[in-house]
């Protein structure tokens, strides 16, 4: 491709016609959520936006006159450049033979045909487990019958599959918010005016045909006082009440079917992980926090921060695999009926993979959604609660790890996970802690080291002591006309170091050992 209108001005038609074809290129190789990185001056790579938000930069703004191969919006470097060979034109892959690839774990050269007409000779055990790794559905089934709706026509002479028109119907109704009822009548208006159309006759057996190319949640019922979850159910041991505070487990009702009183729908981490490796998409930017070198030594991505650097050298065997995931977890509260309703909150629970580029882990599509913890009220210091089956699986994926297949590189290898931090507001910081924020101890920093002062009139907490942070001659530590007449002499407050944390909870009661002690009383803890 030419690309001599870099060097032309910006008023001529030879660099408008370039930046239209460079459009073209990116968008239709690099482009996440309809957005690319923008090339111009001001935001040199750094920020993503929309095609014609790139347009108008790139029109007020010079061309990068250096960036001649492509390689950030989808162009792939030649290892050895030569005026001789001619590139051939890439392939289109059909976009539905990859998302079918990506979700039951077959990544081979053959199209949707071709695997459904495939056939693995006698002996040949390592090409059939090659095709099927870990992370693939044993039975194949499931995957012959997505087969089957891949290959047949919506229509006679239609161009548009069965299943790609379920999906791309589905999509519309998430996007314009379309009822469920809405959806069926859709879909019963079609097949009355078409004859022939292979379409399900109700929105819930469409539902049914796609379902399994997404990611399952479990629904683990709580207790409504918050005290427990039922995770030791079994068919035959079915327990009614709390053993805590002995409310019941169920809605009042006279129907036959029992209803859970509260409903804790729970997303499991492991196979959202191992999709991350699995998708042909996603699975190469996993490895960027070890391959993009740190040109500048500035703060870009927590990689390059004291945290991930320390947690690297006091964890050598989980820093040697890149693959390894690093994981941020955020909550927050919010109404999901906006102002029509204050009566009701919604508590998501996200988990940020760090492994990927800023400009992608940062995106909203990159966040997994962990559990949503249902509820009018804050669930507050109980939400240890709720996070069991989300900790027991991170101690599972950090100790022994899960089996996954690696799409970037052809291999399966044993994946382990670390949560790094939390991302939350203060009072947040109080409930995914346990540190109490709301009296003169409030300060973690500080900690017991800390100055406070109570305010009888306005019933609150202020805390003093700021000049401890100032350097040892600095003249406001002798300053006593214009502070609260005193002096200030002490350093500031010692830094704790985790093992230094962990010995002042040696100690601290459990919640399960106080709900044990207001059992007896049947009072809550």
């Amino acid at each position: 491709m030419d690309r001599t209108w870099i060097e032309k001005p910006r008023t001529t038609k030879e660099y408008m016609d370039g930046i239209i074809g460079f459009l073209d290129f990116a968008f239709a190789r690099a482009a996440i959520s309809d957005r690319i990185c923008c090339p111009c001056p001001r935001c040199a790579f750094g920020k993503w936006h929309t095609r014609d938000t790139v347009q108008d930069h790139l029109l007020l703004k010079p061309f990068p006159r250096n960036y001649v191969i492509w390689n950030r919006h989808g162009e792939i470097q030649p290892v050895e450049p030569s005026s001789v060979e001619v590139q051939a034109p890439p392939s289109q892959e059909n976009p539905l033979n990859t998302l079918l690839h990506d979700v039951f774990g077959h990544h081979g050269d053959e199209g949707i045909m071709g695997l459904n007409d495939a056939v693995i000779p006698d002996g040949d055990e390592d090409i059939a487990d090659g095709r099927l790794h870990e992370g693939s559905f044993d039975d194949g089934s499931e995957f012959n019958e997505f087969l089957k709706d891949g290959n047949e026509k919506l229509h006679e002479g239609s161009k548009c599959t069965k299943l790609e028109f379920i999906i791309k119907l589905y999509h519309i109704k998430v996007l314009c918010r379309i009822s469920d009822k809405a959806m069926t009548m859709i879909l019963t208006l079609l097949r009355d005016t078409f004859d022939g159309i292979q379409l399900p006759s109700s929105f819930y057996k469409a539902k049914q045909v796609i379902c399994k190319l997404g990611l399952e949640y479990t629904k683990i019922d709580a207790c409504p006082n918050d005290c427990m979850l039922y995770l030791d159910d079994t068919p035959d041991n079915i327990q009614d009440t709390c053993k805590y505070c002995g409310i019941s487990r169920w809605i009042p009702k006279k129907k036959k079917k029992k209803q859970a009183a509260k409903v804790l729908r729970y997303f499991p981490l492991k196979p959202r992980l191992k999709r991350l490796y699995m998708c042909s998409k996603t699975a190469e930017h996993m490895q960027w926090h070890n391959s993009a070198p740190a040109r500048d030594g500035l703060l870009r991505h927590p990689r390059d921060g004291e945290a991930w650097k320390n947690f690297n050298a006091m964890h050598t065997l989980f820093a040697e695999e890149p693959r390894n995931v690093r994981l941020g977890l955020a909550i927050d509260g919010f109404n999901p009926f906006g102002a029509l309703s204050s009566t009701n909150s919604v508590w998501p629970v996200f988990l940020i993979p760090y492994n990927l580029p800023p400009w992608m882990c940062m995106n909203h599509t990159s966040f997994i959604l962990s559990m949503v913890i249902p509820g009018k009220k804050s669930p507050g210091n109980k939400i240890d609660v709720y996070l069991q089956p989300l900790i027991n699986e991170l101690k599972d994926l950090w100790i022994d790890g899960v089996e996954t297949f690696d799409s970037s590189s052809g291999n399966t290898f044993r994946m382990h996970a670390a949560l790094m931090w939390t991302i939350s507001d203060f009072p947040g910081l109080g409930m995914l802690s346990g540190w109490n924020t709301h009296t003169g101890l409030a300060c973690p920093t500080c900690n017991f080291d800390s100055f406070p002062c109570y305010l009888r009139h306005s019933s609150k907490w202020c805390f003093m002591g700021h000049r401890r942070f100032l350097g040892r001659n600095h003249r406001f530590r002798l300053n006593r006309v214009r502070f609260d007449g005193s002096t200030e002499e002490r350093g500031p407050p010692k830094k704790l170091l985790g093992s230094d944390i962990l010995e002042q909870q040696q100690d601290v009661e459990t919640r399960d050992q106080q709900r044990e002690e207001s059992r007896s009383g049947g009072k809550r803890p």
